[in-house]
Formats: C-alpha cells, structure tokens, sequence
C-alpha cells in the first residue's frame, strides 16, 4: 500500500460533509481494507460475493424491517461506515490512469455520500450521485497529485 496519510483521509471526508452541510456535528468511520475482507463483507452483508471498491453501512437506516441504531445523546450525528479495498483502488486509478491517490478520494467522496442518502439504484440518481461526486472532486482535485 502506498503510504496512505490519515489526516489527508479525513479532510476528503470532511469536505464531503462541508459541501453537504452536514459539517463537524456528523462523524463516521473510514476503513481501507483488503480485497478480501470487502469481498468477505459485501457477501455476508449485502448477499454479492464478489470484490467491490468500496461499501457504506449506514447508521441511519438498515433496511424496511428493522429499526434504525439508536443514537447516543452526545449531539453527533454518528452516519455509519466506509470500508474501501485499497487493491480494487489501485486497479481502478490504473484503469482510469490517475493516482490511486485521487482513486481514493473517488472513493472515500463516493461511500460519504451514500452515508447522507444517495443511491444510484435507477438511472436518474445514479446520474445526480455521480454529478454531486464530480463537482465535490473538482474542488479538492488540487491536492490529488
């Protein structure tokens, strides 16, 4: 793995959050993993056992049938987790020929967004997340050297 800086994680994230008005009273957990651990959590979680790039599990919401996590009273608003397999990262920046740094922040811009609700399940909001992606990349894309 390249030498992957924390604090540089954690400022694309919290750019996200900024750029959707959710700010410092939101948190979340960033985890880059291997490939196999995604694999092993998108099977037993989301019922696809195949690799992917990144997932979010939301503390929002888990699904019709069951009731949200509680959140604790301490004001924050706690939005889940973003798990990225850093390999499926470096495959993909080769495939689009830029740095897996930049990759990353795809990626890590991509799980945030999931956590505050878009999906890209039909055309249209697939087309409205990748659009929010892009213009929220365009303003940090100076540092993805």
């Amino acid at each position: 793995m390249a030498n992957l800086d924390p604090s540089w994680m954690r400022s694309i994230a919290r750019q996200v959050l900024a750029a959707q008005g959710a700010g410092a009273e939101a948190e979340l957990g960033l985890v880059i993993a291997t490939e196999e651990r995604v694999k092993q959590l998108n099977r037993d979680y989301l019922g696809r056992d195949e690799p992917t790039d990144v997932l979010a599990f939301s503390a929002q919401e888990i699904g019709a049938d069951l009731p949200p996590f509680v959140q604790p009273p301490d004001g924050v608003l706690h939005l889940g987790e973003v798990i990225i397999s850093y390999p499926q990262a470096a495959i993909q920046a080769e495939e689009h020929q830029h740095s897996v740094k930049k990759e990353l922040a795809i990626l890590i811009i991509h799980g945030v967004l999931h956590l505050l609700g878009y999906e890209h399940d039909k055309l249209e909001l697939e087309r409205q997340m990748r659009a929010r992606e892009a213009e929220i990349l365009s303003h940090i894309e100076g540092g993805l050297n």
